[in-house]
């Protein structure tokens, strides 16, 4: 077997609808620090990296005119963004708090670990894993 070619995952990259709307759910709701925020002019493009990890950034552009997602959450492509928790319960009642809606919490049949699913603003299935 050959050695391994990828060590990690780097970023993960989401276009949002409504740029400021976006990043405050990311930076404030979830909590992400911001690392760098730029502004492409000549994209008439906003760029944030988020970091979610050492290491991991989550990456937030505004495009204009961007298509809509067209399902939730079984479109081709990118299904969801999954994040580690230390206590999938104690995560749902700080984002209830926040105003997040959350779906129940389940258990992961083949782990035993519990699962919880949100969206984010512009409906992308955010869901917290418990580690």
């Amino acid at each position: 077997m050959p050695a391994p070619l990828l060590h990690g995952i780097h970023h993960v990259a989401l276009i949002c609808s409504d740029y400021p709307r976006s990043k405050a759910f990311y930076s404030g709701t979830l909590g992400l620090r911001i690392v760098r925020e730029v502004y492409r002019e000549a994209r008439d493009s906003w760029k944030c990296d988020l970091e979610v990890s050492p290491g991991v950034q989550l990456e937030l552009f505004s495009f204009p005119g961007a298509p809509p997602r067209p399902s939730w959450p079984e479109a081709q492509g990118l299904r969801h963004l999954a994040f580690v928790v230390a206590d999938v319960e104690a995560a749902v009642a700080v984002l209830t708090a926040r105003g997040v809606a959350c779906e129940p919490v389940r258990l992961d049949e083949h782990t035993g670990r519990r699962f919880v699913f949100f969206a984010d603003p512009d409906g992308l299935p955010i869901e917290l894993y418990e580690a």
